[in-house]
């Protein structure tokens, strides 16, 4: 199977169906190009005029097994015929109580979980629950993090002050801290040392302005999502977790994008060797159904009963399919993914040697950013056109930073339908 493209895009049951939304939906659906999914099998989705797409981006490293997997599809259609949905904040039922122990058992217990339907979801939970426990009214963050876009993810988000305007005043004790982006250093700092000076500047804070027993926890990404799918310097996070340490402060790592094996591993902070105190999963744990997990150290569960609750959090069906999705990420997907993620990125790598315009290949497994600015300056203009060529020749991108292109495919990628891709890009550099 191959990407199959009738140009110019849209077709015309695409732009009728556009045109019926303009009539009826929200203004603030973003539309980055006139994509109208029909059906999809394996990584590859069909529009409604029949063009045949390559998916690079999963419904943003969504949809960990593809399209129609089968044994996903076995989960939830049993699941559907015993019932699809019991309340699980007031009722105990399998499978969703299993999958709790499953994903404690993947920490290697002393957690608790409590599920939400989407990653914001799980990010307002650990606000609640960072507070509640510790009594202290003050947050962390990084400038360039995405934690989502409900009032108090909202405060912690810092990836583009677009998001945030209109909606002040956002939760108050909300305090950010450059990230330290190798590929575009802050606070005068080289890539070399850039981890050392955001640390000096936190103790800076400290010392200053922002009492550290007052804080009760930093929220970060191990990996950059939204922000640009950046990787912090080598050894940054370990150092980050002991300083939080000296001073009580719980590490929240919002592992909505980089989880559910996208890096190779189950969780991107692994590559680290750290654990966090509280961990928030969506996005892939179910293979596009909507499931949250917030994951917290046993000690961190003060809250009292009805503390915290929603209706639809931790629906049988989704996690049905979330059992599916670890069945297969147990049984060599992740592996899979960290092969073909260092195959493309070689060869991204290459590609970046023949063509100057890209400035930063960077990621781990299968999340992989492409930047197309350069330490000095962010060319959006130029990402832009990249995603709508691709687009235009049957490969499915999404931005992600000030000009960076993510890549996130299913993890089910074959090393042949990684090469596809890398085909395709390489027509839009040649043609750029």
């Amino acid at each position: 199977m191959k990407p199959k493209v009738t140009t110019p895009l849209p077709g015309p049951k695409a732009r009728e169906l556009m045109e019926r939304g303009q009539a009826v939906l929200s203004p603030s659906y973003i539309r980055p190009y006139p994509f109208v999914p029909a059906r999809g099998q394996g990584v590859f989705l069909e529009d409604v005029d029949g063009n045949l797409f390559l998916d690079f981006m999963a419904g943003i490293a969504v949809n960990t097994t593809g399209y129609a997997h089968p044994k996903v599809l076995e989960a939830v259609r049993a699941q559907a015929e015993r019932f699809a949905h019991v309340c699980f904040s007031d009722f105990t039922h399998e499978p969703t109580l299993s999958l709790a122990e499953r994903l404690v058992a993947r920490l290697g217990g002393g957690y608790r979980v409590f599920f939400g339907n989407s990653g914001t979801e799980g990010i307002e939970a650990a606000i609640k629950l960072v507070r509640h426990h510790t009594g202290r009214p003050y947050l962390l963050a990084f400038t360039g993090a995405f934690h989502g876009r409900s009032l108090g993810a909202l405060s912690l988000t810092a990836s583009k002050s677009a998001y945030r305007k209109g909606f002040s005043p956002l939760l108050p004790g909300v305090v950010h801290v450059p990230f330290p982006n190798p590929f575009r250093p802050p606070l005068g700092a080289s890539p070399e040392t850039v981890g050392e000076a955001v640390l000096e500047y936190l103790e800076h804070l400290f010392r200053t302005v922002l009492p550290p027993e007052e804080v009760a926890a930093f929220f970060l990404e191990p990996i950059q999502g939204e922000g640009g799918y950046v990787v912090p310097p080598a050894g940054f996070l370990s150092k980050l977790k002991a300083l939080l340490e000296r001073y009580g402060i719980l590490l929240v790592a919002d592992e909505v994008q980089s989880g559910a094996g996208r890096t190779g591993r189950f969780l991107a902070l692994e590559h680290e060797g750290i654990q966090a105190d509280v961990y928030v999963l969506a996005k892939g744990l179910a293979s596009g159904y909507p499931i949250s997990a917030l994951l917290f150290r046993e000690e961190l569960g003060s809250w009292r009963p009805g503390a915290h609750g929603t209706t639809f959090g931790g629906q049988a069906v989704a996690a049905a399919a979330a059992h599916a999705t670890l069945d297969l990420l147990e049984g060599g997907l992740m592996e899979h993914a960290a092969r073909v993620g260092t195959y493309l990125l070689e060869e991204l790598k290459a590609l970046q040697k023949r063509f100057p315009f890209l400035g930063d290949v960077r990621g781990r497994g299968l999340m992989i950013g492409l930047d197309f600015g350069t330490p000095e300056e962010e060319r959006p203009h130029l990402r832009d056109q990249v995603v709508e060529r691709a687009f235009q020749k049957g490969l499915l991108l999404l931005q992600a930073g000030p000009s960076a292109v993510r890549i996130a495919p299913p993890l089910i990628l074959s090393k042949e339908e990684a090469a596809m891709g890398l085909e395709i890009l390489e027509e839009v550099f040649r043609e750029l």
